[in-house]
């Protein structure tokens, strides 16, 4: 079941990704516009599209959660890789993404202290920017 619905969630989000997705979707609605003359703009003309867009929002919306979270786990299995092959990084931090938000921004704040910046303050990666910045 689960192969299935990836497949499925997959082959749609690639499919509603693409501009002839965003153009079929803009004909649809223009085609709905220019009709209401011919239906008087009658309430059920304007249910079809009220229904229509409501449907497909709301599925879109478990494709788009289902295509973050696979992303996020990839991103998350890979950086834990990496990790796990440094000599100097700290495997602690493996698996981090499952803490509490409060504990991550912990983690972090710790982080910023000890690369000698200020915990939550945007200048902390200043340097760095500027550094890459001027490469080029």
């Amino acid at each position: 079941m689960d192969r299935f619905f990836t497949r499925i969630a997959t082959g749609s989000s690639n499919m509603m990704g693409r501009p002839l997705a965003f153009i079929a979707a803009t004909l649809l609605c223009i085609i709905w516009a220019v009709s209401g003359p011919i239906f008087n703009y009658s309430d059920t003309w304007q249910l079809v599209i009220n229904t229509a867009t409501t449907v497909l929002t709301f599925l879109m919306v478990f494709l788009i959660q289902n295509s973050q979270n696979r992303d996020a786990a990839a991103m998350q299995a890979k950086l834990d890789e990496l990790i796990r092959s440094m000599d100097k990084a700290r495997g602690q931090f493996i698996g981090i993404e499952h803490l509490t938000d409060n504990q991550i921004e912990d983690i972090r704040a710790a982080l910023e202290r000890e690369a000698g910046k200020e915990p939550g303050r945007a200048n902390t990666a200043d340097e760095s920017v500027d550094r890459l910045l001027n490469r080029y």
